[in-house]
C-alpha cells in the first residue's frame, strides 16, 4: 500500500541519513512527546486500532504518539480517582488497591516491545480474518509500574495456584462466530511463575502518564510475549486454581501445536524471532549506483537476537547486517546494511533473525498459527533506477 510509506520516505530520503541514527535513545532514557496518536494509519475506527508506519522507525524507543493503538472494545472512561485494583481468587488476603496506594509502592522501570499477535497479517494469503495490519503493529518503549509480584505477594497466593488472569476494564460483544457469551471483559492470563517474574503493572509510559489509547491509569506489561497478554485498563488480577480458559485465551489468540502428531489448541504466548524492514519503504524507487543504507528491527520474545542477515536477491544469497546499541531481553534491536544497487529493476529484499537459542526465522508460513505469530521472512519489493 503505497500511502502508507509517506512518512518514512520524507525521513529518509534515498536512505542516506544525514549523520548518527536519527532519534538514537539509549535503553533507559525516555523521550519526550505528547502521547497524542501522529501519523498513524487506521485499521478501524471503532473501537481505535490504529497502526505505525514501519517507515519511520528512527530510534530505539517508540514514541507515545506512533506507537500502534490495539482496541478489542470501545475504550473504557476510567478517572484516576475512582479507579480500584482487585486481587483475589486464590489467595489468603484478598484486597483492592486505588491508583495513589499502587504508586506509594517502590517502582521499576523496564524498556519492553510489544507487538499485536496479528501483525503482518495483510501479508496471509489467503486473506485471513481479523485486522490486516502490515508491519507496524509494533513498538519499543519504556515503562514504569510496580512489579505484579509485590502484590501477589501481598495477598499471599496459596498452593496449588497455576494461573493469573489479567482482567481490563474494556467490555463488550463479539458478533462475529465463534460469538462470545454476551458481554464479556477482555482478560488474559499467565502462568504463576511468569507473573512472579518480570510482569510489570505500568502507569508511565516514556516517562508520562499513561495515555486513554495505551491503557490508563494502570496496564499490565508482559514482556517477551504478544501484545495481548499485556492488558490495559486493568481492573482484576485473579489467580486461578486452574488453567485459564476464558474467550481470548481459547477461542482467540490460540495457535495450534502438534502433540504426538495431533493438533491441539494452545495459548499464543511468546514473541517469535523475527525481524523486519523498515526503509527501504515497499515500492520505494531506489537511485542506481548510490549508497543506500537498508534499515530495520529484529525482536527474539525472551532471548535476545543474535545475527540479522539481509538478502537483496530474493533470498539466493545472504549478508550479515550490522547490528546496533547494545542486547538486551525483551526490547527490540535495531540493524543496518550498506547496499549500492548495480542492476535497475525490481528487487526483492529479505530480512531474516536468528536468536541466541538458535531459533531462525522461517522462509515460508506455518498454517497451524491460523491468522496470528506471523514471523515468517515477507520480502520487501522496491524499483532501481
Amino acid at each position: 500500500m503505497r500511502n502508507n510509506t509517506s512518512i518514512g520516505r520524507r525521513s529518509f530520503l534515498g536512505g542516506v541519513a544525514t549523520g548518527p541514527l536519527l532519534g538514537m535513545i539509549p535503553p533507559g532514557e525516555a523521550k519526550a512527546d505528547d502521547r497524542t496518536p501522529q501519523g498513524l494509519i487506521v485499521r478501524e475506527s471503532e473501537p481505535k486500532n490504529l497502526e505505525m508506519p514501519f517507515s519511520s522507525v528512527d530510534g530505539f524507543l517508540t514514541p507515545a504518539s506512533r506507537f500502534y493503538v490495539r482496541s478489542h472494545f470501545a475504550i473504557p472512561q476510567v478517572e484516576a480517582s475512582s479507579w480500584r485494583l482487585k486481587v483475589e481468587g486464590s489467595v489468603a488476603r484478598p484486597f483492592e488497591m486505588g491508583l495513589d496506594e499502587l504508586k506509594a509502592l517502590p517502582p521499576q522501570t523496564r524498556t519492553a516491545m510489544l507487538e499485536c499477535a496479528g501483525n503482518g497479517r495483510v501479508f496471509l494469503v489467503p486473506k485471513a480474518k481479523g485486522l490486516l495490519w502490515e508491519t507496524g503493529a509494533v513498538g519499543n518503549a519504556e515503562w514504569t509500574g510496580v512489579p505484579l509480584k509485590a502484590l501477589l505477594e501481598r495477598a499471599g497466593v496459596k498452593e496449588g495456584a497455576v494461573d493469573v488472569i489479567l482482567e481490563g476494564s474494556d467490555k463488550g460483544k463479539v458478533e462475529e462466530e465463534p460469538k462470545s457469551p454476551g458481554e464479556i471483559p477482555f482478560a488474559r492470563s499467565v502462568p504463576l511463575a511468569k507473573a512472579l517474574g518480570d510482569v510489570l503493572l505500568a502507569y508511565r509510559m516514556n516517562g508520562h502518564a499513561l495515555s486513554p489509547e495505551h491503557g490508563f491509569p494502570v496496564r499490565a506489561i508482559v514482556p517477551g510475549w504478544y501484545g495481548m497478554a499485556s492488558v490495559k485498563w486493568l481492573s482484576r488480577v485473579i489467580v486461578a486454581d486452574r488453567p485459564f480458559a476464558g474467550y481470548f485465551q481459547t477461542l482467540d489468540y490460540s495457535i495450534f501445536e502438534r502433540i504426538h502428531g495431533e493438533p491441539t489448541l494452545v495459548p499464543l504466548t511468546e514473541n517469535a524471532v523475527k525481524a523486519q524492514v523498515a526503509r527501504p519503504a515497499r515500492d520505494e524507487v531506489i537511485p542506481k549506483g548510490e549508497k543506500y543504507r537498508v534499515f530495520g528491527a529484529a525482536w527474539a520474545g525472551e532471548a535476545r537476537v543474535a545475527r540479522v542477515e539481509v538478502s537483496v536477491d530474493g533470498g539466493r544469497s545472504w549478508a550479515e547486517a550490522r547490528l546496533l546499541g547494545e542486547p538486551a531481553h525483551h526490547t527490540w534491536r535495531l540493524w543496518e546494511w550498506n547496499w549500492s544497487p548495480e542492476r535497475s529493476g525490481r528487487h526483492s529484499i529479505m530480512a531474516r533473525a536468528t536468536d541466541e537459542r538458535g531459533r531462525a526465522q522461517p522462509p515460508k508460513r506455518d498454517t497451524d498459527l491460523r491468522t496470528v505469530m506471523i514471523h515468517h521472512v515477507v520480502p520487501v519489493d522496491v524499483m532501481v533506477e
